[in-house]
């Protein structure tokens, strides 16, 4: 039997100071909002969750070099679905993982802080995973992966794959990597090492990049989250 067409895609709950303290990083809104409009139209049912129920917006994901047209009108209409779905968000520890078929991690940088502990959320891409649904995340969305075993082999499910996700260059490239050092959370491609994983990235910062690995689909940069959802959507197709 082929997994439920339903998604999760999963948020950050964290929130925390960047650029010297001036500015709010949090969930990054286009890398969430842009796999929800394709997954959507793709027949899915899309769920949100954060491991608390609570999200923070990113400041840099508002601007207007990001969040523009469409989707910042999505964004400021409180009554559209996905603001809705995203302003009343469960926990995920309140969601039943087997109901879904694929798990979507968006991020922003606070990931790095919630992600690698956020057993809910990670539960629930291990229960998407053994019951052969896909797997996929965005940007700073591998820090979930640190918790997310492969539930036949208990080892790290993304051990022997290859992944791509934010780069390291990127970050010294914005002038934050001091500041991310003391959050104490490996950057992606340490993580993707430290766990077996071989790290792959285009060769732009800031170019659309996805992997796809059998039912495992990564993507670079936020610029990557649409590209990467339909990724997803394709795998899906498939199983």
């Amino acid at each position: 039997m082929s997994p439920a067409r339903r998604a999760l895609i999963s948020i950050t709950s964290a929130q925390a100071t960047l650029f010297e303290g001036k500015e709010t990083t949090g969930l990054f809104i286009t890398e969430a909002l842009h796999p929800f409009k394709v997954l959507t139209a793709a027949g899915f049912e899309v769920d949100l969750a954060s491991e608390t129920g609570s999200y923070t917006p990113d400041w840099l994901s508002q601007q207007p070099d990001f969040l523009n047209g469409e989707d910042l009108a999505i964004w400021n209409d409180t009554n559209s679905d996905f603001r809705k779905k995203l302003d009343n968000m469960p926990k995920a520890s309140d969601l039943d993982g087997s109901q879904y078929g694929v798990f979507y991690a968006s991020a922003g940088h606070a990931a790095l802080i919630d992600y690698p502990t956020a057993t809910g959320l990670q539960q629930i891409a291990s229960q998407v995973w053994a019951n052969g649904g896909v797997v996929s995340s965005v940007c700073h969305g591998p820090a979930i992966f640190a918790g997310v075993l492969d539930p036949a082999t208990n080892e790290p499910l993304i051990k022997g794959k290859t992944i791509t996700g934010f780069t390291t260059e990127a970050e010294s490239t914005m002038g934050i990597m001091s500041e991310l050092r003391a959050w104490g959370s490996p950057m992606v491609e340490e993580l993707a090492e430290k766990l077996g994983a071989q790290y792959k990235r285009a060769p732009g910062i800031w170019d659309d990049f996805h992997i796809v690995d059998s039912r495992l689909v990564t993507g670079q940069n936020p610029a990557s989250a649409t590209s990467t959802a339909r990724a997803v959507v394709e795998v899906f197709d498939t199983l």
